[in-house]
Parts: structure tokens; sequence; C-alpha cells
């Protein structure tokens, strides 16, 4: 596939799901970003700002099979991935293996944090290893295959906060802001008269052998190794070793730093930034674009940074401006 081809597809995405989202340009970009790179997306937003809305839109648009997960403090991790039912098969009665909704190629976990740990974990194997064991035997999902969970506010009441090892288990964590005076004017206008906007789909009928080549050539977007050890030493800051170098106010707030996942995630995400932009090598633009999306979620802060409402994106702002580009 030529990066002509890859630029027009993701546009032509891009502008279906706008048919429909107001706003949210960089959410919907990192998104399909995270998509052809193989991740998943974590959605933090606080209820009515249009998360699930944009999760069904881009399955419309990818012309991929689409199943919607509410997460409840009563689901049970068999309502995920499914469960051995007895039915009657050539005259006698069997246990057969019923797919649970976690079998589709786009999975909105909705309200994830809504969910008990033990079920939230439930998605775990299937996020990582793209399969699900029930009874001891595995099941593959079948490729593509993205999880887009959406979140609410910890703060809210009635929610249970993801387990680390299932956060760095997401390629990006985005953040959706309430909509501008112009844009929620907009959304009026589309979602209080009788005009209704068509999603056409934009992946042929073969999408997934269309999704593979897409995947393949994000991958061989070229990254210098300038730029390469730009991304190490913005990670390794982050880390909470003490070590070579480690800033003194990194030390202060941050309990634990970014695993080697979110190295990897900044610069497949780069990748697919530059992709984008019509280009097959990175720079430091691109790194600096996602940096925020895949480190967030990754960096766990101590007791006194939540004293003195320190974020992660100020950690993070704080790395980017202390770690010098070659």
């Amino acid at each position: 596939m030529e990066p002509e081809k890859f630029q027009d597809v993701f546009k032509c995405l891009e502008a279906e799901v706008q048919k429909v989202i107001v706003g949210h340009s960089d959410v919907i970009r990192k998104v399909l970003v995270a998509f052809f790179a193989g991740g998943h997306v974590l959605l933090e937003g606080v209820p009515g700002l249009g998360k699930t809305l944009l999760v069904k839109s881009l399955s419309q648009a990818l012309g991929m099979t689409f199943k919607r997960i509410q997460f409840t403090p009563d689901l049970m991790p068999s309502d995920i991935v499914g469960t051995e039912v007895l039915a009657d098969a050539n005259g006698r009665r069997e246990f057969q293996f019923k797919k649970g909704p976690i079998f589709a190629h786009v999975v909105l976990a909705d309200e994830i944090n809504r969910a008990t740990p033990k079920t939230q974990s439930a998605v775990l194997e299937a996020m990582e290893e793209r399969q699900v064991t029930v009874f001891g035997e595995s099941h593959i999902l079948e490729s593509p295959f993205m999880v887009l969970a959406t979140q609410n506010p910890i703060e809210l009441e009635g929610t249970y906060p993801l387990p680390e090892a299932q956060l760095d288990r997401f390629f990006f964590k985005l953040l959706v802001a309430p909509p501008a005076p112009p844009e929620l004017r907009e959304i009026l206008k589309r979602t209080t008269g009788t005009e209704a906007n068509g999603i056409a789909r934009v992946l042929p009928e073969d999408g997934g052998k269309f999704f593979n080549e897409m995947k393949l050539l994000l991958r061989q977007v070229m990254i210098a190794p300038p730029i390469e050890d730009y991304v190490v030493r913005l990670v390794h800051a982050t880390q909470a070793d003490g070590q070579n170098g480690r800033q003194p106010w990194a030390k202060q707030y941050i309990r634990f730093g970014s695993s080697p996942r979110g190295a990897q995630s900044v610069i497949l995400g780069a990748k697919g930034h530059a992709l984008v932009d019509g280009r097959v090598h990175v720079s430091y633009e691109d790194v600096e674009k996602v940096v925020f999306a895949a480190l967030r979620h990754r960096i766990i802060l101590n007791f006194q940074a939540e004293a003195e409402n320190v974020t992660a994106d100020q950690i993070i702002a704080e790395v980017i401006k202390q770690v010098a580009r070659n």
C-alpha cells in the first residue's frame, strides 16, 4: 500500500465520523491512529459528551462488526466473554460455547469503571492476547480487534478505579472535553431538527485484509535514532528508579512511571501521525502530539501529587520541558 492511499482512507474515515460528531477532531484522529496501530483506547469524560456515539460512528465508517457492553456493578465476566450452555446436538444434549459480546471487531466497553474490578479484568486477556479462555479452552478473537472503553471521572459516585495492569493495556487515554458554545449550537442544530446524517462505509468488503496492509505500512514508517532516543529519555524521566539524573520534581510526585508499553505507544502513535500528514518519517513534533495520550494513564502519582492537585498531564509537560531534543 502507498502512503497516499493510507492518507486518503484515513481522512475519509475522519470525514465520515465528523458527519455525526461535532468537534473532537483530535480525539477522532487519535482513535483512528490507535486502531491502525492495533491498540485500544480509553475515553474519559462526563456523561453526555458523545463518547458512545463516536465509537458507534467509527464502527459504521469502518464497516466492522460492533458490540456494546454496558458495564454495571452486577455485570459478570461470563456476560462479556461467553459461557458453556447445554444444547441439543445430533439427538443428544451437550455443552456448546456461546460467544459473548467481546467477539466483535470493535467493542465498546461503556462506562467500564462502573463494574467491579473482577469484571473489568475479564477483558484483560482479550485486550492483550486477542483471545479468551472459558473452562480451560481458548477461543481466538477475529482480527482486527479493538476495545474502546468509556470512563466517567473517578470522582463521580459509583465508580471503581481501573487496575493499573489494565490501564497499561490501553494504547491511548483521551480526555473528552465539553463542547465550546459554537460546537454546542451545531450539536443542537443536528440533533433537534429533522435532518439525519448517515455514515457511509469507507473500508472495502475485505476490511480485515485492508486493515492489515494499513497496519503494516504504519509500522514501516522510519524513525531516526535521535528521535527514538528522545522517546526513551522522555519515558525514562518518568520512572521511579532515582538514577540517571531523574529530576527532583519527578521524584517528588511520581510513585511509578511509564512502562515500556508507553514508549511503544508513543512511537507507533507518532508513526501514525506522520503518515496522516503524508510523511514516511517521524518528527519530534509527531512525538509531542501523542506523548500525553500515550503516557497520562501510565504515570501513577503519589499522595503528595494528589494533595497538591498535580496531574499526570502537568508532569508530562514538565518532562517535555526538561528533556532536550538532540
